[in-house]
């Protein structure tokens, strides 16, 4: 009931009344000019795909008055994916005794994960050289230390809050330039492409139950706080 209800909300209304004419209108179009009703509601069909995914990659469940960057929406984006198998996420939290912030923090059957997206430019090439990751000429290996740090960080916080160890698996997930691997591993930290955020995901060796999943995400609730 509620989620009707919001559907019928004034804001819902004004910002959904555009987008279903314009939908229509290719529907009518197309279908006029291949006279063909399939056609029309096929390209009426595809319309409203598009602006439904384009929407899902705008909103974020960050504070609307802190936007996050295209990168973070981005990943936030596919982790919505992840959340219906069954992963726990967590945007934008802070570590409590450090300046730091994750991203994005991850917990499902494969294991915990700790996520910060970056967009970099996209004409500089990303190569590693004796485990030093360089974007141009630029090195990279302060921003993957501080990642490490911050993920090592909240292990220990959410492993003392728990009684128990756990591991949280560190990534930096980068939009922009090429990368001749999908992942790899550098100084303790993934590297991977922004856009394989969930095939990484998969390739963790854990295999945690519902409840380990439960109680690592309740305690990752507790010690991390928002940061916004």
């Amino acid at each position: 009931m509620r989620t009707y209800r919001s559907l019928l909300r004034p804001d819902t209304v004004r910002r959904w009344l555009p987008r279903a004419v314009a939908c229509l209108a290719a529907a009518v179009a197309l279908g006029l000019l291949f006279s063909s009703w399939r056609v029309g509601v096929t390209a009426g069909a595809a319309v409203l795909v598009g602006f439904i995914v384009h929407t899902s990659q705008r909103q974020s469940e960050v504070p609307q008055w802190r936007r996050p960057s295209s990168a973070q929406r981005r990943t936030e984006a596919q982790l919505k994916v992840m959340q219906r198998f069954g992963y726990r996420v967590l945007h934008a939290r802070r570590i409590q005794d450090g300046n730091g912030q994750i991203d994005h923090f991850i917990v499902g059957r494969r294991g915990a994960f700790a996520i910060d997206s970056e967009s970099w430019d996209k004409r500089l090439p990303l190569r590693n050289k004796l485990e030093k990751l360089y974007h141009g000429r630029f090195s990279k290996n302060e921003r993957i230390d501080e990642a490490l740090a911050e993920a090592r960080n909240a292990e220990r916080l959410i492993s003392e809050e728990l009684g128990r160890e756990i591991k949280v698996r560190a990534a930096l997930a980068i939009y922009g330039p090429s990368m001749p691997w999908d992942s790899h591993r550098l100084r303790g930290v993934d590297i991977i492409v922004g856009t394989k955020v969930r095939k990484w995901l998969r390739s963790g060796k854990d295999r945690l139950t519902e409840e380990e999943i439960e109680e690592i995400y309740r305690a990752a609730q507790k010690v991390l706080p928002p940061r916004y």
